[in-house]
């Protein structure tokens, strides 16, 4: 078995020499900075670099005590939850919508419109969404407009993490959405056919064909999108938030970002991203096993 596994690697020896790049490439940006992670063990001092003193598990204790940073794990996890699980039930339903439509020019010309924002920078969506969000906003206009109060979407905490939630969906849906679609071309049509034989309506061949045929799939994107969860979007949230909005808004790429590049606190923002990290790591981890279970998804 050993021989004919060394056999193969052999006679595919071209394709791991087109590896080497890019694993050249990942080791130098990815690997070899990790030595940096030893300023979340020192009172890191910029004049003596990683010779500055060193303080062990000091910065990780300090961290803990902190309130606002047991208050943005908490956002975080609110938020990116929020996300994921809205993530996938949208473009799912707009999947199956837009797989109904018979004309063919109609689908690609809805698909080509919801795509459009993926391709958007957060710093450009973010002066667009003020535009329209703000407390004197277009959508606030048309609010007042029929006698209801305005809303401070950008301003009131109970509200910012749900503007973030939906304005997220919004931006990313229509990438969800080609991948079910591509997954519904793969159905049998043999099995509508049989449906309409049978005397099954529209809703019924989407409830007993489509969705069953479709779960496998929805259940390997969300298995895959747990290892995200740590992050909740630091683009979208530092470009929209505000101190105002810290209490339910703040989440951990931000609270790092102001510790470290802000307040000059590097050992703790270290301290910070090195913990975020370790818990993205055993997510990423459970993700590919209940991948395998649940969707026979595997990589290696």
């Amino acid at each position: 078995m050993q021989k004919k596994k060394l056999k193969r690697a052999g006679q595919a020896w071209q394709y791991y020499l087109m590896l080497i790049p890019g694993i050249v490439v990942i080791f130098i940006f990815a690997y070899v900075p990790l030595y940096g992670l030893i300023i979340a063990f020192e009172k890191y001092n910029p004049g003596l670099g990683f010779a500055s003193p060193w303080v062990g598990w000091d910065n990780f204790t300090y961290l803990f005590k902190q309130p606002n940073f047991v208050r943005t794990i908490r956002n975080t996890f609110v938020i990116s939850v929020m996300k994921l699980l809205g993530g996938i039930i949208v473009p799912v339903f707009f999947s199956l919508l837009l797989n109904e439509v018979r004309s063919t020019r109609l689908k690609r010309t809805f698909q080509t419109l919801v795509y459009i924002p993926n391709f958007l920078s957060w710093v450009i969506l973010a002066g667009v969404l003020t535009d329209i969000l703000a407390s004197d906003g277009i959508l606030n206009m048309a609010i007042t407009a029929v006698g209801l109060p305005a809303v401070k979407f950008l301003d009131d905490p109970a509200i910012f993490p749900f503007t973030m939630v939906v304005s997220d969906i919004w931006k990313g849906f229509g990438f969800g959405t080609v991948v079910y679609l591509a997954a519904l071309t793969s159905i049998d049509p043999q099995l509508y056919e049989s449906a309409i034989l049978d005397g099954a309506t529209r809703f019924q061949k989407i409830r007993y064909i489509t969705v069953p045929m479709l779960l496998p799939t929805i259940i390997l994107m969300l298995v895959l999108a747990l290892g995200g969860v740590m992050d909740a979007g630091f683009d979208q949230i530092y470009n929209l938030y505000s101190p105002i909005v810290y209490e339910t808004g703040d989440i951990i790429d931000t609270y790092v970002y102001r510790l470290g590049f802000q307040q000059a606190q590097y050992s703790v923002g270290a301290a910070v991203g090195m913990f975020k990290s370790a818990i993205s790591c055993v997510l990423v981890g459970l993700s590919y096993i209940l991948a395998d279970k649940c969707a026979g998804y595997r990589i290696f």
